[in-house]
């Protein structure tokens, strides 16, 4: 199995192990999958620990005038426009945290102030701590390769720990159950901009192109414990960066060692040149001394 350490840039994404016969077709659609997937369980894990975990709130509807209800994203209204319009959160309302809620007021207005109380923030805490090590960037560090269905699993936790919480189910214009059923609009957003598509998936090895249309054994050779850095890019963004010769830490170990050996050099310098007298090795009384029986001895006044 070939060894593929998948970057995005500079930046360590994840192992991933494939034969050498693989299709890159096949290849590099499984990669983009592993890495969008992995991007959909840190979006959840900072929306629950933002939205639930700590505030802990739903999520209010976006305005809509024609309706007449809801709030808008970042524009949240006052309770007493919201008294004035006459408006009900419905979901809001139905959407009690199992155990009972805890109410904190949202000074913006996008939720409900309907948070979790002590026990359930720790079991989204819980989950949330699991689900982010299994996809989790030490993982390169530790050796482990990252599948789609260890992904599918840190999923499956979250949902399990959602529907713990909220056993009615969360609103349907909630970002949370929007990643779950995949709607989630990420459109002008900065994690709309990191996701890649697959369509539009490339791998990069050794300034080289990953062609689609053939096998990764057609780069990298027919020997199975070949180890790669490949890099993910998208479609029309050129090709990645090089690899350093020398690796960041190297290059600190390297800066250290020229940077000892400078200030050694400087002290020699300052040194006189008779300073060796001062050595034990350049005291010629020192034989006598030893036969006479007078190393080493010290006066003090009585």
């Amino acid at each position: 199995m070939v060894l593929l350490h998948v970057k995005r840039g500079d930046e360590s994404q994840f192992l991933l192990q494939a034969p050498g016969s693989t299709e890159l077709e096949e290849l590099t659609v499984q990669v983009a999958r592993v890495y969008n997937g992995r991007l959909k369980v840190q979006r959840l894990c900072s929306g629950a620990a933002r939205g639930w975990a700590h505030p802990g709130q739903i999520e209010r509807p976006a305005w809509d005038g024609e309706r007449g209800a809801g709030w808008a994203e970042g524009s949240g209204l006052t309770d007493d426009q919201i008294e004035e319009l006459k408006l009900k959160d419905e979901w809001g309302e139905k959407c009690v945290p199992s155990g009972g809620a805890v109410f904190k007021k949202d000074d913006i207005g996008r939720r409900n102030g309907q948070a979790p109380n002590e026990k359930m923030k720790q079991v989204l805490k819980k989950t949330i701590e699991e689900a982010k090590a299994i996809i989790s960037k030490k993982q390169v560090e530790a050796g482990v390769c990252v599948t789609m269905e260890m992904v599918k699993d840190a999923l499956d936790q979250l949902r399990g720990a959602v529907m713990i919480v909220y056993p009615m189910g969360l609103p349907p214009y909630d970002p949370i159950r929007m990643e779950f059923e995949n709607k989630e609009d990420l459109s002008g957003t900065q994690a709309g901009l990191n996701v890649i598509k697959e369509a539009e998936a490339q791998l990069w090895w050794a300034a080289k192109e990953l062609r689609r249309t053939k096998k990764l054994s057609d780069y990298v050779g027919k020997n199975e414990k070949t180890k790669i850095i490949a890099k993910i890019q998208q479609r029309g963004q050129g090709a990645p960066a090089r690899e350093p010769i020398i690796s960041s830490e190297e290059q600190k170990q390297l800066m250290l060692y020229y940077h000892r050996r400078q200030e050694e050099l400087k002290r020699l310098e300052e040194n006189d040149d008779d300073a060796y007298l001062n050595s034990p090795w350049a005291d010629n009384t020192a034989l006598k001394r030893h036969f006479h029986g007078v190393k080493d001895i010290k006066w003090r006044p009585r």
